[in-house]
Order: C-alpha cells, then sequence, then structure tokens
C-alpha cells in the first residue's frame, strides 16, 4: 500500500514539474551552473531532467525494482 501511495503523489508531481517549468524557474531564478554546462535553456532542462528522475524513481520503487537494486545501501542507514 506504501508504494501505490508513493507512485499515486510522485507521478503527478513530476508531470505538474514538467508542466510549471516555465513558473519554477521564475520563482527559483535561472540556475547559473545548468546554463552554461546545458547550453541556452538549461535551466528548463534540468527542471525536466530532475523530474524525470523523480518519475522514474517513484515507478522503480513502486514495481520493487528499486529496492533490487538499491537494497544494499540499507546495510548503511
Amino acid at each position: 500500500m506504501n508504494k501505490l501511495i508513493v507512485f499515486l503523489i510522485g507521478f503527478p508531481v513530476a508531470l505538474l514539474m514538467i508542466i510549471y517549468r516555465y513558473q519554477i524557474i521564475r520563482f527559483t531564478g535561472k540556475f547559473e551552473w545548468a546554463e552554461t554546462k546545458l547550453g541556452s535553456g538549461g535551466s528548463y532542462t534540468l527542471v525536466i531532467i530532475f523530474a524525470m528522475i523523480i518519475w522514474i524513481g517513484c515507478m522503480m520503487y513502486a514495481l520493487g525494482s528499486f529496492d533490487h537494486l538499491f537494497g544494499f545501501l540499507s546495510n548503511f542507514f
């Protein structure tokens, strides 16, 4: 049940980040690192990449592959 809740919250958050990336950049300002490394419009690209990481991470967690791939890290925490 917990995994389903994470997916049901994480997917819309990632989708809203992609839809409202212009407003996010207006709120936070442009990221100089992203603008230099990713080129013109790099801040918008960084928001999209971050949203995709959230979406893929939530999908992996919901399907159990996140635990399978990164389960060894639980020994350290």
